[in-house]
C-alpha cells in the first residue's frame, strides 16, 4: 500500500512537472504595437536609459530575524528567507540573460548595535555583492528594506527615525563614497505607518496620513542632506526617494515634495506598482490578463508618472514589479510582463522585477531566477522584459 502510494505520488509531480514544461515552452512573447513617447533631451533621462532592466535580489539581505529565527546569528539571516547563499554566478547569470541592473535590498536592525553601528560582518557581506554586479558595470541599487519600525514616519516617532536614518547613511555613505554613478542609494522601502489602519492607503482626509506623509518628507530630506555631506561621489551621486508606501499613489499628489539638492537633477522618485492588482499580487485574486480595463489600470499610473515628472525631465525608477504565478497562467504573466515593460518603456520608465526566490506552493510565488542552477525556468517572462523594457528597444512615435 505504501509502495502504491508512493509510486503514485511520483508519477503526479512528474506529470505536474511536464504539464509545467510544455505550458512554458508554448508560451509565446506577444507583439505588441507601443511606441515610445518624447522625453526631454537632459543627462537625467539619458541615465535612465542606461539603466535599463533590473531586478531585485529579494527575501535575501533584506531578511529579518523574527519568530521561529529571532535568535538566528547574524550571518546566517541572508538564508532565513531564501535557503541559498547569493553567490557571483548568480550575478553572472543575470548579466547574461540581459540584465543591467540589480537592486540589494538590505535590513540593517538585526546588525547594528545600541548606537545604530552596524556590524562589520554584515556590512561587507552586502558590499561583496554589491561589488560583484558593480564590478561588471551593472546599476546597483542600495537601500535600507525591512526597517519599518526603526523609520517609523509618524510625529511621535520623527526623532528616533532620523537618528536612524541618519545614523545609518553616514556609515552607508561613507562606505560606498568613492563608488561613481552606477551605484545608486535609495532611502527607504515602503515608509509608512506600520499596525495604522491606514498603513497601505494613503487618505488625504486622515490627518494621521498628512502628518505621516510631512514626516516623511523630513526624513527624505535628511537622507539626501546626509548622503551629499559625505562629499566624494556622493556629492552628486543619483539618489532615490519614496513616497508613502512607495506607491504611484503617493508620489502623485501634492503632500509628496522632492527634497532640496545641492545637486542638480540627481533625485529619482522611487515607485513600486504590481498593477493591476488583483492579477499580480492579490491571492487568490484573478489569474488572466489581457482585458481593456486591465491594461488601462497599467497606461493609467504611468501615464501619470509621466506627465507629472518625465516630461519635466525628472526621473522616475518602478523599483518593484511582478506577477505571482497562479495556476497553469505562464501565457498570461508573459503578456502581462511585456504589456507592463512596454508601456514603462515607452515613457523611460526603468523596471525591476521583485525576485523573492519561489517558484510553486504558498506564499508570494515571484522566482525568477533558479539560484540553485542559475536558470530561468520562466524563460518567456525574461524574454518579454528584454524585449520591451527600455526605452529604446521600443520604435518612435509616428
Amino acid at each position: 500500500m505504501k509502495k502504491g502510494i508512493s509510486l503514485f505520488m511520483i508519477l503526479c509531480v512528474l506529470l505536474s512537472l511536464f504539464t509545467a514544461c510544455a505550458q512554458a515552452e508554448s508560451a509565446q512573447v506577444p507583439d505588441l504595437d507601443i511606441k515610445r513617447r518624447p522625453i526631454p533631451d537632459n543627462e537625467a533621462m539619458a541615465f535612465l536609459k542606461q539603466v535599463g532592466v533590473g531586478w531585485n535580489l529579494g527575501n535575501t539581505f533584506d531578511a529579518i530575524k523574527g519568530g521561529w529565527n529571532k535568535n538566528a546569528d547574524e550571518m546566517t539571516v541572508e538564508t532565513s528567507w531564501v535557503g541559498i547563499r547569493t553567490e557571483e554566478r548568480m550575478i553572472e547569470a543575470l548579466q547574461n540573460a540581459g540584465f543591467t541592473a540589480i537592486r540589494v535590498p538590505a535590513s540593517w536592525h538585526d546588525h547594528v548595535d545600541e548606537n545604530y553601528q552596524i556590524s562589520e560582518k554584515w556590512l561587507n557581506r552586502v558590499q561583496e555583492v554589491v561589488d560583484w554586479a558593480y564590478s561588471r558595470g551593472m546599476y546597483v541599487i542600495l537601500n535600507i528594506h525591512h526597517d519599518e519600525d526603526q523609520f517609523l514616519p509618524t510625529p511621535a516617532h520623527k526623532d528616533e527615525s532620523a537618528r536612524y536614518i541618519e545614523t545609518i547613511w553616514t556609515q552607508l555613505a561613507a562606505r560606498f563614497r568613492d563608488y561613481d554613478d552606477h551605484l545608486i542609494l535609495e532611502s527607504m522601502n515602503e515608509p509608512r505607518m506600520v499596525n495604522h489602519a491606514n498603513e497601505w492607503w494613503f487618505d488625504a482626509n486622515n490627518q494621521d496620513c498628512l502628518d505621516s506623509a510631512k514626516v516623511l518628507n523630513e526624513l527624505n530630506q535628511l537622507f539626501v542632506d546626509t548622503v551629499r555631506a559625505s562629499g566624494g561621489s556622493n556629492a552628486t551621486r543619483y539618489l532615490m526617494v519614496p513616497g508613502y508606501d512607495a506607491s504611484p499613489t503617493c508620489v502623485l499628489n501634492d503632500y509628496f515634495t522632492l527634497p532640496k539638492d545641492t545637486a542638480d537633477n540627481r533625485l529619482i522618485v522611487s515607485v513600486h506598482a504590481y498593477t493591476p492588482y488583483s492579477f499580480a499580487l492579490e491571492m487568490p485574486g484573478v489569474s488572466t490578463f489581457g482585458t481593456q480595463t486591465q491594461k488601462q489600470e497599467i497606461v493609467s499610473f504611468m501615464n501619470e508618472l509621466y506627465d507629472r515628472y518625465i516630461t519635466n525631465g525628472i526621473p522616475v525608477i518602478i523599483g518593484e514589479f511582478g506577477a505571482m504565478v497562479k495556476g497553469d497562467n505562464v501565457q498570461d504573466r508573459v503578456d502581462w510582463t511585456a504589456f507592463y515593460a512596454a508601456t514603462a518603456g515607452a515613457r523611460n520608465l526603468p523596471v525591476f522585477w521583485w525576485d523573492n526566490n519561489v517558484f510553486s506552493g504558498n506564499g508570494e510565488r515571484f522566482g525568477l531566477l533558479d539560484r540553485k542552477t542559475c536558470t530561468f525556468p520562466h524563460q518567456q517572462v525574461v524574454d518579454a522584459m528584454m524585449r520591451y523594457a527600455g526605452y529604446e528597444k521600443l520604435p518612435e512615435a509616428d
